[in-house]
């Protein structure tokens, strides 16, 4: 340190003097950052915070101290980096730290709209910021804003060393441009992606809430949406009658891989698949319920037993009962015994003799 000017000096002295409220304000900012970007919905990467350690202050100082007539005027001692994954949610986060924190503007500068060549991984936005109020909202920080790609691609220009290379040959520096370029549209591309998949979900929604199943593909987002209809609960609510039981809510999204290897193509096929079967399914469920005193059954009881009787009906014998035990309970030898006494019990039942 004896190598800096006296000003220079003075101003590490400050620094150490500071630093228990420097890791103060970077604790607090960082717990505020998560619990109001937690509140929005706002699904990130990560969040990265640090203080300044002594040595890289000392290398900022010897670099350009003079210019920093106080501590305040080094408004990177407190950092912090929020990283999105998509580049429409840093415009969401930028109007947060608005309303969160008092803006520096003179000091504040949005990378994006500089547009340089080869700047990808620079192009995110530089917020100085202080706290609205209380003791340590003097002390000015800094909140960087950038998406996961282009926080990636930052990371490798910085291990390769270009941003400090003095001159380039030509074909290195369009190789760098190219490759901005390709992950800048990537960027973009995975937002847009993001908005279209949204868009189709609410399609998928709106036909199933309009009853136009044979309009929606079957798959995780669709049956989920028909999910919402609750199209099991007449079936279900017949099977608990047989010893007035109650039925306790469960997820019934571990069945889809059962329906597609039916080949169930529609919401439509699925409708038809619960219309054909439940009649067997009820007869099936009784059979066996109406000799136990099983007061508490789960709401896939239903489509369990409808996913059984398709087995049966299509021919799948043990083999295909063995798959549907094994999807629902997880692989087990049990799930042999299951499929067998499950196989020799409805043999005495009509539809097997149809």
């Amino acid at each position: 340190m004896n190598h800096l000017s006296p000003h220079c000096q003075e101003l590490v002295r400050e620094y150490q003097k500071y630093l228990p409220q420097l890791e103060e304000l970077q604790l607090k900012v960082y717990d505020q950052l998560c619990e109001v970007l937690h509140k929005q919905g706002i699904e990130l990467n990560s969040i990265e915070h640090r203080v300044k350690t002594e040595q890289s202050l000392i290398g900022k100082l010897e670099r350009k101290g003079e210019k920093y007539q106080s501590l305040e005027d080094i408004t990177d001692l407190v950092g912090l980096r929020i990283i999105t994954f998509y580049t429409d949610d840093v415009d969401k986060v930028a109007a947060i730290m608005k309303r969160q924190f008092v803006i520096d503007w003179g000091n504040s500068v949005d990378k994006r709209k500089l547009h340089e060549l080869t700047s990808f991984g620079y192009n995110s936005i530089h917020f100085i910021c202080h706290l609205k109020e209380g003791p340590l909202c003097g002390i000015p920080f800094e909140i960087q804003v950038r998406t996961a790609l282009q926080h990636v691609w930052s990371a490798i220009e910085h291990d390769i060393g270009y941003k400090g290379a003095v001159k380039l040959p030509p074909e290195y520096r369009r190789q760098f441009s190219r490759l901005a370029g390709m992950l800048e549209l990537a960027d973009d591309e995975f937002s847009r992606l993001r908005t279209t998949m949204a868009e189709y979900r609410r399609q998928v929604q709106t036909l199933v809430k309009d009853g136009k199943l044979d309009d929606v593909p079957l798959s995780t987002d669709s049956f989920r949406s028909y999910l919402e209809l609750h199209p099991f609960d007449r079936l279900n609510q017949r099977i608990a009658a047989v010893n007035q039981a109650e039925l306790f809510p469960v997820s019934l999204m571990p069945y889809l891989p059962i329906l597609e290897t039916f080949r169930l193509q529609t919401l439509g096929d699925v409708q038809r698949f619960i219309d054909e079967n439940s009649e067997d399914a009820y007869q099936l469920a009784l059979s066996q319920l109406a000799v136990t005193d099983l007061d508490i059954l789960s709401e896939t009881i239903g489509l369990l037993y409808l996913s059984l009787v398709h087995v049966l009906k299509s021919g799948g014998g043990r083999a295909g009962l063995w798959f549907v035990y094994d999807t629902i309970n997880g692989e087990s030898e049990s799930n042999m015994a299951l499929a067998d006494n499950m196989l020799e019990h409805a043999k005495t039942l009509k539809f097997m003799h149809v």
